[in-house]
C-alpha cells in the first residue's frame, strides 16, 4: 500500500481518486448487447454467456429438479449460520417500514403519503470465484418485507451450469423461486428488456463488477430503475492510537480480496500505527487464499498519516466510502460528524464482515463516491411513495384564489379556470 504523510487539504481529492475505469469502453460494449438482447432475446443471452462465460446453456431457469439438489447439499451448519443471519436481517429490515404521512389542514382540505411496493423488482447476485449467498438474504429479505409481488434472481452459472447450491439454498428459504443461470451485462439487459424466458422488471437491485456496474447505468434509457451505482467494494479505517493493528490489517485484506479492482485506505493521525498494521497486513496476508487478488487490489490502496483525528473524518467525509470504520477511543462523540458514508462500524470490535454478513444491516451500499448522495439497500428502496389529497367545496374555496393568481402568473391559464369553474359553482 502507499504511504502518504500530511499531505496539504488541498491535495487530499488527487490523493482519494478512485482507480479509473474506461466508462466510454464498457458502454460500448453494453450498448452492443442490450441491442441484441432486444432483437434476440434468450438467443443473445446463450451467445453472450458462452463469449463471456465461456458456457453452454440450454436453458437458464432453474428448475425444482435443481432447487431439490442444492438443499442436499448445502451443509446443516451452513444452513444455521444462513438462518441466524437471516433472523437479524429481517428483524432490522422491518422496522424500516414506513407509515402514513397526513398534514390535514383546518380549511377543508388534507394531504397524505402512503407507501407502496414496486411490483416486478429483479436482484442480481453475483457468482464466480466468490458466490454471494449472502446477497439473497440482503436483497430478497426487503424485498418480501415491502410486498414485491414479483421477485426473480439472476445470477452467473459455474462452468458446469449450474447455479452455486448455497445460492439456490438461500433464495429458497427467502421465498424466490424464479433464479436465471445468466450473469453480467446480458443478465442486465435481460432484466431491462424482458426475453422469451426471463421477465422485465421494473427495478434493478444488487451489487456487481464494473461491467455490471456499466450495465445497471444504462437501463434508466429503457424505462427501469437501479437501486444504486455499486461497483467495485471499498473501505476506508479512522484510526487512532486505540486502533489494534491486528484487527485493522484483518479489515483491510477482508475487503482487499473482493477482487483486484476493490479498494481500501487507512487513514490516521498516528505514525507508527502505519508501520504496525504493514507489519500484520503482511503477515495475515501469506495466508489468504486469495492472496493474488488481494495483492492487485492493495496496489491501488493508501495509508494516509493526518494531523488529526479531526481532519481524517473530514477527509472520510470526503471520500464518502462504502464502508467506513471508525476504531477510535471515543467513536460515539463522532458519530454526529460523519456525514457521507453507506455504512459505519464503530470502535475495535465491529468489523465490517458483521455488516456483511449477520448483523442485520443491508451490504448492498454505493460506492466510488455514491454516498453522498446515495443511501444503502433498505426496505424503502423497494417501495414507492404516492401522495393523496382530498379537497372539500370550503377548502377550494380557501385555496381558489391563490392557484388562480400562481397559475395566471405563469400562463397557465386552463389551470386557473380549473378552479374558477368550481368555485363558481359553489
Amino acid at each position: 500500500m502507499n504511504k502518504i504523510l500530511y499531505p496539504k487539504r488541498e491535495d487530499w481529492a488527487k490523493i482519494l481518486e478512485r482507480p479509473v475505469n474506461k466508462g466510454e469502453d464498457l458502454e460500448k460494449v453494453c450498448r452492443a448487447v442490450f441491442d441484441e438482447v432486444a432483437r434476440d432475446g434468450d438467443e443473445a443471452l446463450k451467445k453472450y454467456t458462452w463469449y463471456f462465460d465461456r458456457v453452454k446453456m440450454a436453458d437458464f431457469e432453474v428448475t425444482n429438479e435443481e432447487f431439490e439438489v442444492a438443499d442436499r447439499e448445502v451443509a446443516a451448519d451452513l444452513k444455521e449460520a444462513i438462518g441466524l443471519a437471516k433472523e437479524n436481517i429481517e428483524r432490522f429490515h422491518e422496522v424500516q417500514l414506513p407509515g402514513i404521512n397526513e398534514y390535514v389542514n383546518a380549511n377543508g382540505f388534507r394531504c397524505w403519503q402512503e407507501a407502496r411496493a414496486i411490483e416486478r423488482v429483479g436482484l442480481y447476485v453475483p457468482g464466480g470465484s466468490a458466490p454471494l449467498f449472502s446477497t439473497v438474504l440482503m436483497l430478497a429479505i426487503p424485498a418480501r418485507i415491502a410486498g414485491c409481488r414479483e421477485v426473480v434472481i439472476c445470477t452467473p452459472p459455474g462452468q458446469d451450469g449450474r447455479v452455486n447450491p448455497v445460492i439456490l439454498w438461500t433464495a429458497k428459504l427467502c421465498g424466490v423461486s424464479r433464479v436465471y443461470k445468466v450473469g453480467g451485462i446480458q443478465a442486465i439487459a435481460a432484466l431491462t428488456l424482458g426475453t422469451g424466458t426471463i421477465p422485465r422488471v421494473d427495478k434493478i437491485f444488487g451489487p456487481g463488477n464494473r461491467f455490471v456496474t456499466a450495465a445497471k447505468q444504462m437501463v434508466g434509457r429503457y424505462g427501469v430503475a437501479i437501486d444504486m451505482p455499486a461497483g467495485p467494494s471499498e473501505l476506508m479505517i479512522v484510526a487512532d492510537g486505540t486502533a489494534c493493528p491486528r484487527f485493522v490489517a484483518a479489515d483491510l485484506l477482508s475487503q482487499a480480496e473482493h477482487g483486484p479492482d476493490s479498494q481500501v485506505v487507512l487513514v490516521t493521525c498516528v505514525e507508527r500505527l502505519v508501520e504496525e498494521v504493514e507489519r500484520e497486513l503482511r503477515e495475515q496476508l501469506d495466508r489468504l487464499p486469495r492472496k493474488s487478488i488481494a495483492e492487485m487490489a492493495l496496489k491501488c490502496s493508501k495509508y494516509v498519516v493526518l494531523n488529526s483525528r479531526e481532519e481524517c473524518v473530514e477527509m472520510a467525509n470526503l471520500y464518502a466510502p462504502e464502508h467506513l470504520m471508525l476504531c477510535v477511543e471515543d467513536y460515539m462523540a463522532w458519530v454526529p460528524r460523519i456525514r457521507n458514508a453507506g455504512s459505519v462500524f464503530l470502535g475495535n470490535y465491529s468489523t465490517e464482515s458483521a455488516g456483511d454478513y449477520a448483523s442485520g444491516t443491508n451490504h448492498t451500499l454505493p460506492t466510488n463516491g455514491y454516498a453522498r448522495a446515495y443511501s444503502g439497500v433498505g426496505v424503502d428502496s423497494f417501495m414507492k411513495k404516492i401522495s393523496f389529497q382530498e379537497i372539500r367545496p370550503e377548502g377550494l374555496a380557501y385555496l381558489g384564489k391563490t392557484i388562480e393568481m400562481m397559475a395566471d402568473n405563469e400562463n397557465l391559464t386552463a389551470h386557473g379556470n380549473a378552479v374558477r369553474v368550481r368555485v363558481e359553482s359553489l
